[in-house]
């Protein structure tokens, strides 16, 4: 079994809208790791393999800075344990 969770992003600046190049970066990020973001009003989430979710969040960090983020905010929460089918 593998541990999940849930991870929840907020750039700032953003724009309902109107997100910038840093807010989609970010997005990027997490689509690139394998996760379906979903961007909703005040914050982006994400849930998926717990490590594969906090890889994806640190390269977030870093890009979304690199796009120009003034702020990010993130919160990373466990939310269960799936059947790794691998492991069979």
């Amino acid at each position: 079994m593998t541990e999940r969770a849930r991870a929840e992003v907020l750039v700032e600046p953003f724009r309902e809208n109107d997100p910038g190049p840093h807010v989609v970066a970010a997005f990027d990020v997490l689509t690139d790791a394998g996760l379906s973001p979903d961007m909703g009003p005040f914050a982006t989430e994400a849930e998926g393999d717990l490590a594969v979710t906090i890889e994806a969040v640190a390269r977030l960090l870093h890009r979304s800075f690199e796009a120009g983020a003034d702020a990010v905010q993130v919160r990373i929460e466990r939310v269960g344990t799936a059947i790794d089918s691998s492991a069979e």
